[in-house]
């Protein structure tokens, strides 16, 4: 009887000591590279015997699910990863701890469209921008590629007067969703944010002369509860071994600056 309640004692005690427990990193993720984190982060929990929890939103906009509104309203995380010109402006506004911001991959901005529309070529800056003249309606994101496109683009094809009316911008959601059901006939994002969308057919990446890569970069944030996990998670998602991953989502690999290994 005296076993069998020192062995249920121990069970009690092992669940609900918070030191046993295991820990729980709170990561706060923009689209772009979330395809690529989410076939990472299981071999990372399994690994270090950690829980990863994920929230979406933008880097950048108004909504409420951007990410530097989710901090404003006072949502906990311990991990950023996002664009990183808007990483940066977090990191001026003190909400970043100092030297743990890690670069993890660039971009490339392309285009989809409904699957089973006739095929279109965008390879050539001619192709594109007739592509772009004949399209009855274009959508584009609210992030950083749809600023380029909506600004950049339009301006350096000399159609800007032309798109007023037809192009527009998408909140929150993927492009590529509202191109599924048919509602614009061309869409432009980063790769990564259209290849995983079902319905839609993905016709190429901008032409290389007028391409726009978008970096993403993740950081720790300063008021981290578990700062050691929150390095060795950004340690692992911009290694050599995750690269063949970070390419299979559409991105590119880049020069990789990771944090130093802090002693546990």
């Amino acid at each position: 009887m005296k076993k069998s309640l020192l062995f249920f004692g121990l069970i009690f005690f092992c669940l609900y000591d918070p030191k046993l427990q295991a820990k729980e990193l709170i990561v706060m993720i923009s689209g772009g590279f979330h395809a690529a984190y989410q076939k990472l982060i299981p071999d990372f929990e399994t690994k270090n015997k950690i829980k990863i929890k994920t929230i979406s939103g933008p880097s950048m906009g108004n909504t409420t699910e951007a990410i530097p509104n989710r901090l404003k309203n006072n949502q906990k995380a311990d991990v950023v990863i996002m664009v990183g010109s808007a990483l940066e402006k977090l990191q001026n506004e003190g909400w970043i701890l100092k030297g743990s911001k890690t670069e993890l991959a660039d971009s490339p901005i392309g285009a989809v469209i409904k699957k089973g529309n006739p095929p279109i070529s965008i390879k050539t800056t001619n192709e594109l921008k007739a592509a772009l003249l004949n399209a009855s309606s274009i959508a584009y994101s609210d992030s950083a590629s749809g600023k380029y496109v909506s600004e950049e683009l339009f301006k350096k094809l000399g159609i800007q007067k032309q798109m007023k009316n037809k192009a527009h911008m998408i909140p929150r959601i993927p492009v590529a969703s509202v191109i599924a059901k048919g509602v614009h006939e061309i869409g432009f994002q980063q790769v990564s944010e259209l290849l995983p969308i079902s319905g839609v057919t993905f016709i190429g990446e901008l032409p290389e002369n007028l391409q726009h890569f978008t970096r993403f970069a993740g950081a720790v944030l300063k008021n981290s509860s578990n700062i050691d996990e929150a390095k060795d998670l950004l340690r692992y998602l911009s290694s050599p071994k995750a690269q063949k991953i970070i390419h299979s989502t559409g991105l590119h690999s880049i020069n990789i600056k990771t944090p130093e290994k802090t002693s546990k």
